[in-house]
Parts: structure tokens; sequence; C-alpha cells
């Protein structure tokens, strides 16, 4: 059984950004891409908007619609990992959610793989 299944969407976004000190950004998503709660890590700033961030956001949700054409053939989509230059996005499917955090780049390939399965645990009753 979820431990978090009765938790709070703010608690949920705070156990996911404390998974690890490289974690920068965490936020739970409705299925139009809207933010629901969101936080960033104490101490880092954004490098994005506000705007730009709720953008993104939507573009998420349509993204997710888009890969959903091929889950019959494919399978559903187990998590979507963006490397950037400047910070690794990560995007995780549950039922009725969306989960979207971001990392600093450097982060090992072993490591993100731990922080993705950890926050999918945390967050897979949504």
């Amino acid at each position: 059984m979820n431990a978090y299944k009765h938790a709070p969407l703010i608690q949920i976004v705070e156990d996911v950004i404390d998974l690890d000190p490289a974690m920068r950004f965490a936020a739970i998503l409705d299925l139009k891409g809207n933010i629901m709660e969101s936080i960033m890590k104490a101490g880092k700033t954004s490098l994005k908007s506000q705007k730009e961030e709720e953008h993104f956001c939507s573009q998420v949700a349509q993204r997710r619609k888009m890969r959903k054409e091929f889950d019959k053939t494919l399978g559903k989509v187990r998590y979507v990992n963006v490397e950037r230059e400047r910070v690794s996005q990560i995007v995780i499917y549950t039922k009725r959610k969306t989960i979207y955090f971001t990392m600093e780049p450097e982060v090992s390939p072993i490591k993100k793989m731990s922080i993705i399965n950890r926050v999918k645990k945390i967050t897979s009753h949504l």
C-alpha cells in the first residue's frame, strides 16, 4: 500500500524535491497541463519565467496525448527524460496526473533511474 495515498499534493512534491540534492523543481500537473502543486528547491533559481513554465506544462500535456496514440503498439510510456545543457527534465505519467521534475544535468544515469523509480513509487496512486 502506498503511504502517500492520502497525503496532500504539497507533501508529495516536497518529498520528491528532497529525494536528492541535484533536484531543482517538482510539479504535479493535471491532464490539461495545469500546475496543481509545485516547488522550487531552496537555493535554486528558475531557468524559466512563470509564463514559460505554464506554457511548458501545457506542452507536456499535449505531448502526453500524442504519445498515447502509440500505447497499443509500443506499450505505455514509463517516463520521458530530456537532457539539456543546463537541466535534465523528467516527466512521469500516472493514471490521472503528470509528474514533472528537473534536475542538475550532471547526474549519472544510474542515480537518475533510482530517483525516477522512487518518484514513481511516491506518486503511483495519483
